[in-house]
Protein backbone atom coordinates (compact mmCIF):
# COMPACT_ATOMS: atom_id res chain seq x y z
CA UNK A 1 0.00 0.00 0.00
CA UNK A 2 2.64 2.66 0.77
CA UNK A 3 4.68 1.54 -2.84
CA UNK A 4 1.37 2.94 -4.41
CA UNK A 5 1.51 5.87 -2.61
CA UNK A 6 4.98 7.17 -3.87
CA UNK A 7 5.19 8.78 -7.22
CA UNK A 8 6.25 7.00 -9.92
CA UNK A 9 9.97 7.66 -10.74
CA UNK A 10 10.85 9.37 -14.14
CA UNK A 11 12.63 6.91 -17.17
CA UNK A 12 16.02 6.74 -16.50
CA UNK A 13 18.40 6.62 -19.70
CA UNK A 14 21.25 4.66 -20.00
CA UNK A 15 24.40 6.61 -20.11
CA UNK A 16 26.90 6.64 -23.55
CA UNK A 17 29.74 4.02 -23.48
CA UNK A 18 32.20 6.66 -23.74
CA UNK A 19 30.55 8.00 -20.23
CA UNK A 20 31.50 6.65 -16.98
CA UNK A 21 30.28 6.87 -13.29
CA UNK A 22 33.80 6.54 -12.03
CA UNK A 23 34.96 10.08 -13.48
CA UNK A 24 31.40 11.52 -12.52
CA UNK A 25 32.38 11.37 -9.00
CA UNK A 26 35.17 13.97 -8.59
CA UNK A 27 35.08 18.17 -9.70
CA UNK A 28 35.35 19.18 -12.98
CA UNK A 29 38.69 20.34 -12.36
CA UNK A 30 39.75 16.03 -11.93
CA UNK A 31 37.63 15.14 -14.91
CA UNK A 32 39.57 13.67 -17.75
CA UNK A 33 38.93 16.40 -20.70
CA UNK A 34 37.28 13.62 -22.80
CA UNK A 35 34.70 13.22 -20.39
CA UNK A 36 31.06 14.67 -21.50
CA UNK A 37 28.77 15.64 -18.87
CA UNK A 38 25.41 15.06 -19.74
CA UNK A 39 22.45 17.50 -17.89
CA UNK A 40 18.81 17.76 -18.00
CA UNK A 41 16.85 20.81 -17.99
CA UNK A 42 13.28 21.73 -17.70
CA UNK A 43 11.76 24.38 -19.27
CA UNK A 44 8.23 25.60 -17.47
CA UNK A 45 5.83 27.99 -19.92
CA UNK A 46 3.24 29.65 -17.57
CA UNK A 47 0.25 31.38 -19.54
CA UNK A 48 -1.72 33.84 -18.31
CA UNK A 49 -5.67 33.65 -18.32
CA UNK A 50 -7.34 35.64 -21.00
CA UNK A 51 -9.34 38.20 -19.70
CA UNK A 52 -12.84 38.16 -19.76
CA UNK A 53 -14.74 39.54 -22.71
CA UNK A 54 -15.92 43.11 -22.13
CA UNK A 55 -19.76 43.25 -21.55
CA UNK A 56 -22.17 44.39 -24.32
CA UNK A 57 -25.06 45.55 -21.85
CA UNK A 58 -27.89 44.61 -24.74
CA UNK A 59 -30.61 43.11 -22.31
CA UNK A 60 -30.63 46.43 -20.19
CA UNK A 61 -30.42 48.55 -23.87
CA UNK A 62 -33.14 46.33 -24.47
CA UNK A 63 -34.97 46.98 -21.43
CA UNK A 64 -33.81 50.46 -21.46
CA UNK A 65 -35.36 50.91 -24.98
CA UNK A 66 -38.88 49.08 -24.46
CA UNK A 67 -39.16 51.00 -20.70
CA UNK A 68 -37.80 54.59 -20.69
CA UNK A 69 -36.74 55.45 -24.09
CA UNK A 70 -36.15 59.21 -23.26
CA UNK A 71 -34.56 61.30 -26.55
CA UNK A 72 -34.02 57.71 -27.99
CA UNK A 73 -31.06 57.12 -25.63
CA UNK A 74 -32.41 53.60 -25.45
CA UNK A 75 -32.05 53.13 -28.77
CA UNK A 76 -28.63 54.34 -29.07
CA UNK A 77 -27.80 52.50 -25.91
CA UNK A 78 -29.18 49.38 -27.84
CA UNK A 79 -27.37 50.20 -31.11
CA UNK A 80 -24.45 50.24 -29.60
CA UNK A 81 -25.00 47.01 -27.74
CA UNK A 82 -25.26 45.47 -30.48
CA UNK A 83 -22.27 47.11 -32.54
CA UNK A 84 -20.21 45.92 -28.92
CA UNK A 85 -21.74 42.66 -29.35
CA UNK A 86 -20.29 42.35 -32.90
CA UNK A 87 -16.75 43.42 -32.28
CA UNK A 88 -16.44 40.99 -29.28
CA UNK A 89 -17.84 37.66 -31.63
CA UNK A 90 -15.13 39.23 -33.97
CA UNK A 91 -12.88 38.79 -31.69
CA UNK A 92 -11.69 42.96 -31.18
CA UNK A 93 -11.92 43.12 -27.45
CA UNK A 94 -10.87 47.01 -27.50
CA UNK A 95 -13.83 47.99 -29.51
CA UNK A 96 -16.34 45.82 -27.71
CA UNK A 97 -14.96 47.54 -24.74
CA UNK A 98 -15.55 50.86 -26.04
CA UNK A 99 -19.15 50.64 -27.68
CA UNK A 100 -19.80 48.74 -24.35
CA UNK A 101 -18.84 51.43 -22.52
CA UNK A 102 -20.94 53.83 -24.42
CA UNK A 103 -24.07 52.13 -24.25
CA UNK A 104 -23.25 51.67 -20.25
CA UNK A 105 -23.01 55.39 -20.38
CA UNK A 106 -26.07 55.93 -22.39
CA UNK A 107 -28.31 53.28 -19.99
CA UNK A 108 -27.26 55.31 -17.06
CA UNK A 109 -28.20 58.26 -18.43
CA UNK A 110 -31.69 57.25 -19.83
CA UNK A 111 -32.49 55.52 -16.42
CA UNK A 112 -31.37 58.91 -14.72
CA UNK A 113 -33.76 60.89 -16.57
CA UNK A 114 -36.37 58.82 -16.39
CA UNK A 115 -35.80 58.60 -12.70
CA UNK A 116 -36.22 62.44 -12.87
CA UNK A 117 -39.44 62.57 -14.84
CA UNK A 118 -40.61 59.75 -12.41
CA UNK A 119 -40.20 61.75 -9.43
CA UNK A 120 -41.28 64.85 -10.94
CA UNK A 121 -44.45 63.61 -12.39
CA UNK A 122 -45.06 61.65 -8.80
CA UNK A 123 -44.29 65.30 -6.97
CA UNK A 124 -46.70 67.24 -9.16
CA UNK A 125 -49.70 65.02 -8.71
CA UNK A 126 -49.46 64.46 -5.34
Amino acid sequence: RARRMQPLLPPYEPLPEEVRMDDMAGSKAEMPESTTVMSRSTTVTVEEAPPPPPRDHLVWSLFTTLYGNFCCLGLLAFFFSVKSRDRKVLGDYSGALSYGSTAKCLNITALGINIGIVVIVVTVTA
